[in-house]
């Protein structure tokens, strides 16, 4: 089980945003996250339609984050990109299965995704780039 490419350059872009500190092209962000630039503005229009990213027009455009690195976690982006994250289709909404309810199965696949949002949800993108600086023991 993979999130798609497209979440992990979404990734890839909002880190370099916040690196940058400032407004970046797209040209500048497909060269500095090796997406390619028509694939980068796809995912850049999602970004600011989920208010992660800002976009400017005209010859001082570009793009910047549209809020700090502690309010953005890796859970944000899967959201934004793939929707709710589930597990199990049996866990959604909508779905029916010829089994009674509620199944052991289904409570765990339950739990299971209540665990990785969680974990998600706590990995925001201060704490990765403080992390990428730690020294390794």
């Amino acid at each position: 089980m993979h999130i798609t490419l497209e979440t992990d350059y979404a990734i890839r872009i909002v880190d370099r945003l916040i690196k940058a500190g400032g407004r970046l092209d797209a040209g500048t962000i497909s060269e500095r996250t090796g997406v390619s630039q028509r694939f980068a503005l796809k995912i850049l229009r999602k970004l600011v339609s989920g208010g992660l990213v800002k976009s400017y027009k005209g010859a001082g455009g570009g793009y910047e984050i549209a809020r700090s690195a502690a309010e953005i976690s890796l859970y944000d982006i899967v959201e934004l990109m793939e929707g709710t994250y589930r597990f199990s289709r049996c866990v959604g909404d909508g779905y029916s299965c010829s089994c009674e309810l509620p199944c052991a199965y289904k409570k765990v696949f339950s739990n299971i995704s209540e665990e990785v949002c969680a974990m998600l949800r706590k990995q925001t993108f201060d704490k990765l780039i403080k992390a990428e600086h730690k020294p390794r023991s």
